[in-house]
């Protein structure tokens, strides 16, 4: 089994193998790229997204600078907008939903390490040769999320359609459809209602309109 397909079995294996390190190499340099852009080369900036990442939907946007780790396993959806020092650490799949909102600095990470340390050093792989290895989990995050400044969302979490995570949360856990988040670790601090609209908030609101649908 290839060290790749190892990752998407959930089982642990080795980030120093040469075809990942190849592929973490090419993304890096992609990630150099897109980061020596000026934000008005947008023609130049959606060609490096579409050659780094598994999907980039349509009309979305990312500040940059970018970190992504492979980029092929990651999925966005369409109209996402990313703020500056978005970080993915796509050892296993990460997928974002359409209209989601990140905030700058946020980081989504899948690979787990052994918690023991000489276990984290060194174990023997099915060759009985000495490696580094780990294991990762997927992330999925729904659509119509708003994740504030320097969220952390954890390996294997799952974040329902249009939640809020609040600024300086670590998503430790699943985060159920439409639900205000906060805390470290991350809890539900409460349901989004109707109740949240704008149009309660004349104060802000001021000449503007909500949408009726």
């Amino acid at each position: 089994m290839r060290e790749e397909e190892k990752i998407r079995a959930g089982i642990l294996f080795c980030p120093a193998d040469p075809e990942l390190k190849a592929m973490k190499l090419r993304t890096h340099n992609l990630n150099n790229n897109y980061n020596a852009t000026y934000e008005d080369e947008t023609d130049k900036r959606a060609a490096i997204l579409n050659e780094m990442v598994g999907a980039f939907g349509e009309g979305s946007f990312i500040q940059g600078p970018i970190y992504f780790h492979y980029g092929k396993h990651t999925r966005i959806g369409c109209e996402f907008f990313g703020n500056f020092n978005l970080t993915i650490q796509d050892d296993a799949e990460v997928t974002i939903g359409d209209r989601c909102n990140f905030g700058p600095n946020v980081t989504i990470v899948t690979p787990i390490h052994p918690m023991d340390a000489k276990e984290r050093y060194q174990m023997l792989n099915a060759a009985g040769e000495k490696k580094h290895l780990c294991y990762a989990r997927p992330v999925h995050i729904g659509n119509d999320c708003w994740f504030g400044a320097s969220v952390t969302v954890c390996p294997g979490v799952t974040i329902g359609d249009g939640c809020v995570i609040s600024a300086g949360s670590v998503v430790t856990r699943d985060i159920p459809a439409n639900s205000f988040a906060a805390g470290v670790p991350c809890r539900v601090i409460r349901e989004i209602t109707e109740a949240d609209s704008m149009r309660y908030k004349p104060e802000i609101l001021a000449d503007n309109r909500v949408i009726e649908e």
